[in-house]
């Protein structure tokens, strides 16, 4: 089959068989919202995995924020998100197990980061203070020359 000088080298015919295997190659034409539409699944359904996100990041933050329990506060609210991370409670929406499935995140795995974290966490705090030389003490309470008064403070005067 000799081709002209005008034909294409990748053009194909009816009834040429290799041209159906380029034919069924030839790339469909996609919007990027159809596109994103299947990775993300049901745009209803984007803002209620939005929230259950921004839940558990609040649920992070307090746990790093609060594991040094100063306050009574801070106490408080450690162990109430603690307790929310170690649930395995199925039946509420919003529970630390349901949103990971949710958002197809592995719960086990979150709790032994968050239980390693805690740990390094309250090793560094545990740690002693390191051992600084003693200074040592001078005899005499430093005292400002009289010169060096007057340059520091407004001359004082007597009174009559």
């Amino acid at each position: 089959m000799s081709r002209s000088i005008h034909e294409s080298p990748f053009a194909y015919s009816a009834t040429d068989p290799s041209s159906l295997v380029l034919e069924s190659l030839e790339p469909e034409v996609i919007l990027p919202s159809q596109f994103f539409e299947q990775i993300k699944g049901k745009p209803s359904a984007q803002p209620e995995k939005r929230l259950m996100l921004a839940v558990v990041e609040d649920a992070f933050a307090t746990f790093q924020e609060c594991l040094p329990g100063l306050t009574y506060r801070q106490r408080r609210l450690f162990k109430e998100v603690e307790e929310w991370f170690a649930s395995t409670d199925e039946t509420w929406p919003f529970s630390f197990q349901n949103i990971c499935a949710a958002l197809n995140l592995d719960a086990d795995y979150l709790r032994l980061g968050l239980r390693r974290w805690q740990a390094r966490q309250l090793a560094q705090q545990q740690r002693p203070a390191p051992i600084t030389p003693a200074r040592q003490v001078n005899d005499r309470r430093p005292t400002l020359s009289a010169r060096e008064r007057s340059c520091s403070q407004p001359p004082r005067r007597k009174a009559a």
